[in-house]
């Protein structure tokens, strides 16, 4: 099975693409906007010039990676990068008749429900806060469309935070307090979960949590399991001290709290 990754010279990419050209099921080839030192992956600009739709040729799963992943990314690199360069890649994996593309979505399709009781599963509306979080969102329904009209299988799976800093151990070090550490992703389980997606018999399209079995977090991951057949093998429970539980509260007075008041107090604002 041909799989090509783009940004495969990226963190959570080098990880996969060496993980996959591990196993002897797999022919991995890759695609990086930088230069990386390997015959097998390309230089190319998914957003510019259509030249590297050639090396589509053959290829019967895209695992697509590349663009910006910063929750802080502009709209401006958020539209060129994310939205603009995936719906190109949709078209042309469509045309060369690739089979599936697994997109990395993200959990900040549900940045909304931080302070929230919800249950993130597929079926929880989306509330994205930010530009990066609507990228990914345009990027999943762009992808249903093309399921729905092309044939084109398509996976997005919602990572949660697979950290490139502190050898992606969990802790009170992680931003965002019990939200970021609930959202936790082991290296193992990233590289389970994405090879399962490829894998995966008879998947339309899904929009699935890719989290470890972390203890008392909101994101369901049955349904993960369900569809692709992915069980993670890694948990950690959130640690909070005085310090997150401070920051907890302050941030969502900050957000929610304010915010509601004066929108309830001068509605005509």
């Amino acid at each position: 099975m041909h799989v090509l990754i783009t940004g495969a010279g990226g963190h959570l990419g080098c990880k996969l693409f060496d993980f996959l050209e591990a196993d002897p099921l797999f022919d991995v080839s890759g695609i990086d906007i930088h230069p990386v030192d390997h015959p097998r992956i390309h230089t190319a600009d998914l957003g510019g010039s259509a030249d590297w739709a050639d090396l589509l040729g053959g290829v019967d799963v895209i695992i697509h990676l590349a663009g910006d992943r910063e929750p802080t990314a502009s709209w401006a690199s958020s539209i060129e990068n994310n939205m603009d360069a995936t719906l190109n890649l949709y078209h042309h994996a469509a045309r060369k008749a690739v089979k599936r593309v697994v997109l990395a979505s993200s959990n900040w399709i549900h940045g909304d429900k931080r302070f929230t009781t919800d249950r993130l599963d597929a079926d929880a509306p989306a509330g994205p806060v930010n530009a990066y979080g609507m990228s990914k969102l345009f990027c999943e329904r762009t992808g249903a469309y093309f399921a729905k009209h092309h044939e084109l299988s398509v996976i997005c799976m919602r990572i949660g935070w697979a950290q490139w800093t502190h050898d992606n151990k969990p802790g009170t070090h992680m931003a965002m307090g019990r939200w970021g550490q609930e959202m936790w992703l082991s290296d193992r389980d990233f590289l389970d979960g994405m090879k399962a997606a490829v894998l995966a018999k008879d998947v339309e399209f899904a929009a699935l949590n890719l989290m470890s079995n972390n203890p008392g977090m909101r994101w369901d991951i049955s349904q993960t399991t369900r569809t692709i057949g992915f069980t993670p093998r890694d948990g950690s429970p959130a640690v909070m001290n005085l310090r997150l539980r401070i920051q907890a509260r302050l941030k969502k007075f900050l957000t929610v709290s304010l915010p509601h008041y004066f929108e309830t107090r001068f509605p005509t604002w």
